[in-house]
């Protein structure tokens, strides 16, 4: 007897089964969404235009980075203490370091891209010297920590004194009231340290006599304009 029922049991499943697939067949197919997406109609009006290279600052920078330095001065003769043509590179940068084995590393880690520099002599005694440091930004802010790691450095002398550059966020100028020995001559220094975008700005000044603030500030501040 239980063999009957449970044999009754599993006919009617599968003649249930049988059923819904006849009904099923004889239904019209259930059309499937289209696989494109709708078409999007475009804004009514004229588009944005597109901003102009003279406020475009990664058209400038990204372009020859040494047409942004400032110029050498009317009756200044041209210093040959910088990079071929106007260009520094990456070992000739981590040389102007205290330890250049450690500024190649950390120049590296920083994400160095390129150094453009120009260089002249004025008045018989004063040098200056001018630098753009240009860094790729795609894990640090190697322009920011730059800037940064050479106020440290630019301050640490208990005979400095500094100054905010007006415009630069952080920019710092710095004069000193000591001489320092270059190559057995004592000369004076200023020094002045910014940064804009992926851009560092170096700008140094050496002379036999003391260098007044407003040399490095002028120098500083023509030289952030042009970026």
């Amino acid at each position: 007897m239980p063999s009957l029922l449970l044999g009754a049991a599993v006919l009617g499943l599968i003649s249930g089964l049988c059923a819904g697939y006849q009904i099923q067949a004889g239904r019209e197919p259930t059309k499937l969404p289209p696989l494109s997406q709708p078409r999007l109609e475009q804004a009514a009006g004229e588009a944005s235009a597109p901003l102009p290279v003279a406020r475009d600052r990664k058209v400038e920078t990204d372009g020859d980075l040494r047409r942004l330095l400032l110029k050498k001065p009317d009756g200044a003769r041209a210093a040959g203490f910088v990079g071929e043509d106007g260009w520094m590179s990456l070992a000739q940068l981590a040389e102007t370091y205290n330890n250049p084995a450690g500024g190649y590393g950390w120049l590296l880690e920083a994400e160095f891209r390129r150094a453009a520099a120009v260089a002249w002599i004025e008045g018989g005694t004063r040098s200056v010297e001018v630098r753009l440091l240009q860094f790729r930004q795609e894990e640090v802010l190697g322009a920011r920590d730059e800037a940064e790691d050479s106020y440290g450095w630019a301050g640490r002398d208990s005979d400095a004194e500094s100054w905010a550059i007006p415009g630069t966020g952080d920019g710092k100028a710095y004069t000193y009231r000591m001489p320092r020995t270059r190559d057995g001559v004592k000369v004076y220094q200023a020094r002045a340290h910014a940064w804009r975008g992926d851009v560092s700005v170096q700008v140094w000044i050496n002379d036999t006599k003391p260098v007044p603030k407003k040399a490095i500030m002028d120098l500083a501040k023509r030289q952030m304009e042009r970026l």
